[in-house]
C-alpha cells in the first residue's frame, strides 16, 4: 500500500525555466571553465549544489581543488539570488491537483531537493503551497549529511510523516539521481519525469520503474498499486 509520494522540486513540480542548472553553467564558466548546458545537466542534475559543481567539474577527469568549487559556490548562489529576484516561478502544470488526489486517497506528499532551506521555502513560498495543507513536509540538502544519491532525505521524509517502510513510498523526479535516491532507499516506485533536466534516454539510464512525461500521468500507477 502506498502511503508517501516523495516529489523533486526542480523541474518536477516547479518550474523555474531550468535556471539554477543554467546559474551552476554560468558560475563554472566564470570561473574559466567551457561546459556546455548538456554537459552540466548530465553531471550535476539533482545533486546538493556545491557537489553538482564538483561533479561537473569532475567530468572532464581532473578532480577540482575544495578552494576552487567554494568560491563558485559562492558566485553560484549570489547569481542565483539574482536570478530569483525577477524569474516567473511556478508550478509544473497538474502539481496542485496532484497533491489533492493524493490527499483523498490517504497518502502524504513531500517535496526534496538539492536546494539548500531558505531557496527551498523561498520557492515554496512564491508558488503559494502551504505546509501542512498542500504539502506535508519539505526536506532539503540542508536538513541531512549525505545528499543524493544516498536515501537520507527519503527516510527523513519517512520520519517527518510517520511511514515505516520505503515499500510504501514512491519517488518521483527529472534527473537518474532522484531516480538512484529512490532505488537505494527501497523505495516501492521510482519515476522520471521529461519535465526537467534530463531526457527519457537520460533518465531510463538509471532503471526506474517507468517514466512519464506529465504529472498527471501518475496517479493511475499509484491507484494501481494500491493507496493506503
Amino acid at each position: 500500500m502506498i502511503e508517501l509520494v516523495v516529489f523533486d522540486m526542480a523541474g518536477t513540480t516547479v518550474d523555474e525555466d531550468n535556471v539554477v542548472y543554467k546559474t551552476v553553467r554560468a558560475a563554472i564558466n566564470a570561473a574559466g571553465h567551457d561546459f556546455t548546458q548538456d554537459q552540466v545537466q548530465a553531471a550535476g542534475a539533482g545533486k546538493e549544489k556545491s557537489q553538482a559543481i564538483r561533479d561537473v567539474l569532475s567530468s572532464k577527469g581532473t578532480l577540482p581543488k575544495d578552494a576552487e568549487v567554494a568560491v563558485i559556490f559562492e558566485d553560484f548562489k549570489e547569481r542565483l539570488r539574482v536570478e530569483y529576484e525577477n524569474l516567473e516561478v511556478k508550478e509544473q502544470p497538474g502539481a496542485s491537483e496532484l497533491f489533492q488526489e493524493l490527499h483523498a486517497r490517504g497518502i502524504k506528499v513531500v517535496l526534496n531537493t538539492g536546494y539548500d532551506r531558505m531557496t527551498a521555502e523561498s520557492l515554496v513560498e512564491r508558488i503559494g503551497w502551504k505546509l501542512a495543507t498542500d504539502i506535508d513536509a519539505l526536506v532539503t540538502a540542508s536538513d541531512v549529511v549525505d545528499g543524493r544519491p544516498a536515501p537520507d532525505m527519503i527516510f527523513k521524509a519517512m520520519e517527518l510523516t510517520g511511514v515505516g517502510a520505503p515499500e510504501a513510498v514512491v519517488k518521483i523526479g527529472d534527473s537518474e539521481i532522484d531516480v538512484e535516491e529512490g532505488k537505494n532507499a527501497g523505495c516501492a516506485i521510482t519515476i522520471g519525469i521529461t519535465t526537467g533536466a534530463q531526457s527519457r534516454g537520460q533518465l531510463l539510464k538509471a532503471d526506474p520503474t517507468l517514466v512519464i512525461d506529465r504529472l498527471a500521468e501518475v496517479l493511475p500507477h499509484i491507484d494501481a498499486t494500491g493507496a493506503a
